[in-house]
C-alpha cells in the first residue's frame, strides 16, 4: 500500500498505524501478504517494513 502526505512530513499518523494494522489482519484472512506500506512526500519516504511496523 502507499499514500502520500502533501503536508511534507512522512511520519505516519495514529490512522495510518491503524489502517495498516486491519489491512495486514485482512490480509491474512485472505492469504495475501502485505509487503509494505510506504508515506510518500516529495522528497521522501517512511516504509512500514523498513522500520518493523508490518
Amino acid at each position: 500500500f502507499a499514500h502520500n502526505h502533501p503536508s511534507g512530513d512522512t511520519e505516519p499518523s495514529s490512522d495510518d498505524l491503524l489502517i495498516t494494522k486491519r489491512l495486514v489482519e485482512a490480509g491474512k484472512i485472505m492469504g495475501i501478504e502485505v509487503a509494505d506500506h510506504i508515506v510518500v512526500t516529495q522528497n521522501t519516504f517512511f516504509s512500514f517494513k523498513d522500520k518493523g511496523l508490518i
